[in-house]
């Protein structure tokens, strides 16, 4: 066809303190996968928010195949044959699978019943053809984030979309799933559909996508073939400086051990062991990772950790202290620092202000309160203003800015800046970098290497292979819950640690 599929022209969004998008020119042609990348906070997702009608420009036009259209909402752009798969899942936890695909688009029987059996039955379908294998019964609550992410990716397909737009769709996935989700992107190609991929990975860039446009700080920089741009071209133009992919890392030197976990067994939501005499210990001085396939307890075990979790059998030490039966409160107080990974869910108050989001742990201590216990807020707000300086958050009112009209990055560099200002004894961190354009990546990793250096014990859960061999010293590979092996990042390579996570291996110390 002659005509774009999409042709945003002149799109302009403006929010308090922030234009979010400034005169942005963007097009997309028929069947193609265009990526579009930008540091965090450069107004990829607003774009795309307003392409899908969830916002309306302050100016600019839209076309759409050709015809210019304005998309007043989701429903407008349903009625385009437009689907969006969001950073922030749209799901409602208490309905199954099947209903929150179904929801708004109901069939029913010919007495006017709930047809939810025709429903499941092409969930199902839809499920088995593009390799997604989700339990059309199961409720949503009751899965993992990386379920959640495919039942986002069957709400779209279900609705028969020909403009699919992707907002970080492999944020949450492991590395076989995102090859999976990449072949389905290049099979949705090979059907005519037209793909908008915002991603900040850029390997998935040159794997999948024809054309890259990117954003920086609202404005487009220009759009390229990805055939012909390599991946050092594409973060320099992300983030405007040259990026650094390899990490500066010293030997380590593992001291007193900080944690240890003796034969831990904890229970998932369904009442079954989801860790099983989990055994494990973290040094001051070194970064340990488990690595292992999404659902294979690792959530449950940072949860048990951290205290969120109640402990079934074993026992989990801190500086030689039994925790397992300790408050929240203590555990924080007694040095543990956790960037958890349902940010949402556990990092972040979302209708608090940025500040008070940052003293979240410490408003009880000075400077932020006083003896009487009223907080002090001149020095929360300056001390907020340093750590959006010192982590480059980017929050249209600085520290009056309400975490939920951040972007998902920048609320994650939210969370890891309050933690890492703990300089807690034991930090905790799971999928840190998850939803980071690759500058704040490498600041990140240089910041968990620099905490380990100081002689701080890190525990890193990570479904990034590259992440796990680039940061730790030593890798635990998990399967069903339990440990299949321990090895020292120096012996240790992708082909290793992956047949550990499938349940081959054995244990080594290091």
């Amino acid at each position: 066809m002659a005509e774009p599929a999409i042709e945003m022209v002149n799109i302009t969004k403006i929010f308090p303190g922030v234009i979010a998008n400034d005169k942005v020119t963007f097009t997309v042609d028929h069947g193609e996968i265009h990526a579009l990348l930008g540091e965090n906070g450069a107004g990829k997702s607003t774009l795309m928010s307003i392409l899908f009608g969830l916002y309306e420009p302050d100016g600019g036009t839209n076309k759409i195949r050709g015809k210019e259209v304005r998309i007043r909402s989701p429903n407008d752009a349903t009625a385009l044959r437009i689907g969006m798969v969001h950073q922030h899942f749209k799901l409602i936890h208490n309905f199954t699978v099947t209903e929150n695909i179904v929801l708004g688009l109901e069939s029913r029987t010919r007495w006017g019943n709930l047809d939810l059996k025709s429903a499941e039955k092409r969930v199902q379908a839809l499920s088995e053809t593009y390799g997604l294998a989700v339990d059309p019964r199961e409720r949503i609550e009751q899965i993992t984030v990386g379920m959640q992410q495919r039942v986002e990716i069957l709400k779209i397909l279900y609705r028969d979309a020909d403009i699919l737009i992707f907002d970080e769709p492999t944020a949450v996935l492991t590395p076989q799933e995102i090859d999976e989700l990449l072949a389905i992107f290049r099979r949705l190609k090979g059907e005519g559909k037209t793909i908008v991929f915002i991603t900040h990975k850029l390997k998935e860039i040159k794997a999948v996508a024809d054309r890259c446009t990117v954003l920086r700080r609202g404005k487009s920089v220009g759009t390229v073939l990805v055939r012909d741009a390599d991946e050092q071209e594409l973060a320099e133009k992300m983030v405007g400086r040259r990026v650094n992919f390899k990490l500066d890392k010293q030997v380590p030197h593992p001291g007193e051990r900080i944690l240890k976990i003796e034969d831990l067994t904890v229970l998932g939501a369904k009442g079954v062991p989801a860790v099983k005499n989990f055994s494990l210990d973290v040094r001051a001085g070194e970064v340990v990772g488990v690595a292992g396939v999404d659902g294979n307890g690792q959530a449950e075990l940072v949860a048990a950790i951290s205290g969120l979790l109640p402990v079934k059998s074993g026992r989990i030490f801190l500086k030689g202290k039994d925790i397992s039966k300790e408050s929240i409160k203590n555990r924080n107080e007694s040095g543990i620092g956790f960037v958890p990974e349902d940010r949402h869910k556990y990092g972040l108050v979302l209708d608090f202000r940025l500040d008070e989001n940052i003293i979240l742990k410490r408003f009880r201590q000075e400077p932020f309160s006083n003896a009487l216990g009223f907080l002090r807020f001149p020095r929360i707000v300056q001390h907020t203003e340093e750590l959006i300086r010192q982590f480059d958050i980017r929050a249209g009112n600085g520290p009056a800015t309400f975490a939920k009209s951040m972007s998902g990055g920048n609320q994650q560099k939210v969370i890891i800046s309050r933690e890492l200002d703990l300089s807690p004894d034991l930090l905790i961190v799971s999928q840190p970098t998850r939803g980071l354009d690759v500058g704040a990546i490498e600041y990140i990793h240089q910041r968990i290497l620099d905490e380990r250096d100081k002689g701080r014990a890190v525990l890193l859960v990570s479904f990034e292979l590259d992440e796990i061999l680039g940061l730790c010293d030593r890798i635990a590979a998990v399967s069903k819950g339990s440990v299949v092996g321990i090895v020292p990042a120096a012996e240790a390579d992708e082909r290793r640690i992956g047949a550990m996570m499938g349940g081959i291996g054995e244990r080594v110390y290091g």
